[in-house]
């Protein structure tokens, strides 16, 4: 999922001045990606009834599109609330059973990122420090600015260091903080683009390179 974001451009700074985005720095480090790994193992059956209900979802829609053409429209699914149609308390019954399992799914996930966060300021400071940096910018402050002004590369290799890995398991007491939640959203934001990104790509290829191959060995 992450492989699309992996890339990074060269970490030399310019002139004293950087540029660094946390939540990529983040995504892309070893630790959360392993994390991100153990809980899809962990909550695999969880992903499979989401996936099934999801599935149960449609096909209810499919009932309500009183026209059929394949599309429910906020006027088909108004009209369908107003004659209190059974179907909606069923959709709205597996959107709630969705979301409970999605809960300890997101939580343990938000677990992993926060304490990758935790340990951002100490991986930000030593990349400073080794590279002389002065300014540390949001690439959007910039109207332009070579490849080489970005050190969020730099950043997730110290991260590597200080965090090579994380629990998944969040004790029964805790709770999020508001920045960490912010954070987890730019982090799905991310891996949500990429696996876009990768799926667009994917259909855009020719018929004769998806043909099946020979299965290789994992090499992560």
């Amino acid at each position: 999922m992450t492989s699309a974001i992996l890339a990074a451009p060269a970490a030399a700074q310019v002139a004293g001045i950087a540029t660094a985005e946390t939540s990529v720095a983040i995504a892309r480090s070893k630790a959360l990606g392993a994390a991100y790994q153990s809980i899809g193992t962990q909550y695999a059956t969880y992903a499979q009834q989401i996936q099934q209900k999801r599935k149960e979802i449609n096909d209810i829609n499919v009932q309500l599109d009183t026209n059929k053409d394949k599309e429910l429209t906020q006027a088909e699914l108004d009209a369908a609330i107003k004659a209190k149609n059974p179907l909606i308390a069923q959709v709205e019954a597996k959107q709630k059973e969705i979301t409970q399992l999605q809960d300890p799914i997101i939580k343990a996930q938000l677990y992993s990122v926060e304490q990758i966060a935790l340990k951002y300021e100490a991986a930000q400071q030593a990349v400073i420090t080794a590279k002389k940096i002065n300014i540390i910018l949001a690439p959007d402050a910039f109207v332009w600015a070579p490849d080489a002004v970005d050190v969020t590369g730099a950043i997730t290799a110290e991260l590597d260091k200080v965090v090579p890995s994380v629990g998944t398991t969040p004790p029964a007491d805790w709770r999020p903080s508001r920045q960490g939640a912010a954070l987890f959203q730019q982090i799905q934001q991310l891996f949500e683009n990429a696996a876009r990104v990768q799926a667009a790509q994917a259909a855009s290829q020719p018929a004769a390179a998806k043909a099946p191959t020979a299965a290789q060995p994992d090499g992560r």
